[in-house]
């Protein structure tokens, strides 16, 4: 017998205990909503990992590879009955897992990390319909290997294992993707709340127009409407979407054509029944189906439901061939529906002998199709040309697909540094933003005193190095200090970076770094710490500001321009910068960096005291935020004077206030919001608090030092090799 504990519970308890059970009956976000969400510092925390301490990218370097790949290759072809294969192989299925798993990537800020598919929302989107069912035929896998074998790395691996067994040579893979153990909470996946919706685009005749962060056309798609723009087809309109979404992926055109056609070279879609008859979503359905979403009677294999097209797009679809651009090319197409009611292209007088085998019954022929995106590569001018390219030179359409693949599947991963395993390549690729090791051992000492004894002053050295590293996103491991990126264009104009005060100063560290050997790199980073330790002393403390050398010098070459403009700072509360107008406020884009560094609020909050009184902020807010008659010094002047009931605060324009004396009634200093919040917000308030205390002044200091080393330090993956 079913119960069903959805229905009334009149007569019954209201509560159990009081616990907050459900997500979304938090009282604080319902009656505040614009309270800022300092979860996002905290997720991935300790307490949810059931693996505190695990070393992945150690442990997995002793998997066993060969056997690792001899079974994904084994379980291309063993058929569950729960779940029939098509044509006898699930290659297609472990394709489309790894595309919707990679293909969430956006160049705007990094996001996400890999393997967040496990879990809610991403789990039950429409775009995902039935890739619970991949997930669970990879379980007796995971299951074998355990903790050697991440998630992440094999939904990954698995397509690409697909590929291999299907026929095709791919570039490589690297493993070293670490799991996570909650959703994302940082990630912004759009403001609608009914899926498939698409109001979000300023202009929905300009498809540039969509909304800075997001690169899917629609709510809760991976990348396009299959069936054109609204559902409408229309594949000159589709390009437009498909280069908006892959551009803000990092594919240039080549590399999206390569990654429609060899992406549609192998398996199917389904769409041959009603897809009212689908069952909930894994995240929707009941508790007995555990997790396990859009079922619906007699739905598997020649019945089921997914996307709603029915069809493969080349004759074979379980091997690798190059069929699919002979039928783009040289077939007419006309647009239907599909049995489930989806729009979809089929080619007009196809030979019986080229159409697909059946799967219900292989002994007849089943449809052909196209979706929109299809069509867009045949139809948009530049994509047409480089499918005619890929038609006439098959090797070069290989080779930009194994490329364009590879750089899909690893494009949060960092530069090659990163790297693990034996199927890594070792060739240098143009997005990575890989670094050269150095090669010279220089004195440590001597660069610290050719650099103290020189005309600059402390910020000048902590500003210079602060701007070096805080490019970092933790999100695909992009930026930092190691390179010294900021000497070369684009960063060294951009305006966050004060151009003209930045090539002073890289003018006077880059002949220290000459005369003493040492890279550009780490002049950068001890510069930073010199200054630092100028300011430690200044406030009374002995303490010093650890150092590890061994980063290097990366050259223009190594420095794709149009790719690292993304990293660019708009904003940094850390220096009370913001580059203009937002339609966010400032202390939201400050937590909004914090986050992308991998700031806790407490770090976040000793930092911004901290740069405050070191006179570090942007030329354009000199003045906002020091709160402090000993600018210089690393006192705890900031949160001192931040939280004393001896001042009051006045709104003097946008993102302005004074800092006014109570009983003089006179200005004593002016602030942000990126100051105030500190103060406003009880959770920070009370981080403020810790370091207000008298008892605390040496604390701030060593946080301080502590977090401006881990900022340092973030990029560099070998750090523990080097010690």
């Amino acid at each position: 017998m079913s119960v069903d504990y959805k229905k009334s519970n009149n007569g019954k308890c209201p509560v159990m205990h009081g616990g907050v059970t459900k997500a979304g009956e938090s009282n604080t976000a319902r009656l505040w909503p614009n309270s800022i969400n300092l979860d996002i510092l905290h997720q991935h925390d300790t307490k949810t990992n059931p693996l505190p301490g695990y070393d992945y990218k150690k442990e997995v370097k002793k998997l066993n590879f060969k056997a690792l790949k001899k079974d994904l290759l084994k379980l291309m072809t063993d058929s569950q009955e729960w779940w029939p294969a098509d044509l006898g192989t699930y290659s297609g299925l472990m394709v489309r897992l790894t595309w919707h798993q990679v293909g969430t990537y956006r160049e705007f800020d990094g996001r996400p990390n890999v393997g967040s598919h496990r879990f809610s929302p991403q789990d039950s989107w429409p775009d995902n319909t039935n890739l619970d069912k991949a997930r669970r035929l990879l379980w007796p896998i995971k299951k074998k290997y355990g903790n050697r074998l991440s998630w992440s790395d094999l939904m990954v691996l698995a397509g690409t294992m697909a590929y291999e067994h299907a026929g095709f040579k791919t570039f490589g893979f690297s493993f070293g993707r670490e799991d996570i153990w909650e959703p994302e909470k940082d990630v912004y996946w759009g403001k609608e709340t009914v899926p498939l919706a698409v109001n979000r685009y300023g202009d929905p005749q300009d498809r540039s127009s969509l909304e800075a962060p997001l690169a899917a056309s629609h709510f809760q798609l991976v990348y396009v409407n299959p069936q054109g723009v609204e559902g409408k087809p229309d594949p000159v309109r589709t390009a437009m979407d498909v280069r908006e979404t892959f551009g803000r992926m990092g594919m240039n055109d080549v590399e999206t054509a390569a990654l429609t056609v060899g992406g549609h070279s192998i398996g199917r879609a389904h769409g041959n029944g009603n897809p009212d008859n689908l069952g909930p979503e894994p995240s929707g359905a009941d508790i007995h189906e555990q997790g396990f979403g859009w079922n619906q009677e007699n739905g598997t294999g020649a019945n089921q439901i997914t996307s709603g097209l029915e069809g493969a797009w080349t004759t074979n679809p379980d091997k690798w061939d190059h069929q699919y651009l002979d039928l783009l090319l040289n077939y007419e197409w006309e647009s239907k529906k599909s049995p489930a009611g989806a729009w979809q292209w089929e080619p007009i007088n196809l030979e019986e002998e080229k159409k697909p085998r059946d799967l219900g019954d292989p002994s007849k022929k089943a449809r052909l199709m196209f979706t929109d995106a299809d069509m867009a590569m045949a139809m948009d001018p530049e994509y047409r040309k480089i499918s005619e390219r890929f038609y006439k030179d098959p090797k070069f359409f290989e080779d930009s697909f194994a490329r364009a693949w590879f750089k899909l599947t690893h494009r949060t991963m960092g530069n090659k540094e990163n790297y693990i395993g034996p199927w890594a390549p070792k060739e240098d690729l143009y997005w990575q933003g890989n670094v050269p090791k150095p090669k010279k051992k220089y004195n440590v000492e001597k660069v610290k005193k050719m650099i103290s004894s020189s005309k600059l002053n402390s910020s000048d050295l902590i500003t210079t190095a602060w701007d070096s590293a805080r490019t970092y996103r933790r999100t695909d491991k992009r930026g930092g200090a190691n390179g010294a990126r900021i000497r070369l264009e684009p960063m060294n104009q951009w305006e966050a970076n004060e151009p003209k005060k930045l090539s002073k100063v890289l003018k006077v560290l880059e002949g220290i770094a000459k005369k003493t050997g040492a890279t550009i790199a780490d002049t950068i980073v001890l510069a930073g710490n010199v200054g630092l330790e100028k300011a430690i002393k200044k406030a009374g403390s002995k303490a010093k500001v650890p150092f590890n050398p061994g980063r290097g010098d990366a050259s223009q070459d190594q420095t794709e321009i149009k790719s690292f403009k993304w990293l660019e700072p708009h904003h940094d509360g850390f220096r009370n910068y913001f580059k203009g107008d937002f339609s966010v406020m400032p202390e939201e884009l400050l937590l909004e960096r914090a986050s992308l560094m991998g700031l806790t609020a407490q770090e976040m909050t000793c930092l911004v005291g901290g740069m405050r009184v070191l006179g570090t902020n942007h030329s354009t807010a000199k003045e906002k935020g020091v709160m402090t008659d000993k600018v210089g010094a690393l006192t705890n002047d900031f949160f001192v004077n931040l939280v004393d009931m001896k001042y009051t605060w006045k709104p003097t324009g946008k993102n302005s206030y004074d800092v006014i004396d109570r009983k003089t009634n006179k200005v004593k200093f002016t602030a942000s919001r990126a100051d105030l919040v500190l103060g406003s917000n009880s959770i920070l308030r009370s981080y403020a608090e810790v370091y207000a205390q008298d008892d605390n002044k040496e604390k701030f200091i060593k946080d301080f030092i502590k977090v401006w080393t881990k900022i340092m330090n973030a990029d560099r993956v070998n750090l523990k090799k080097l010690n």
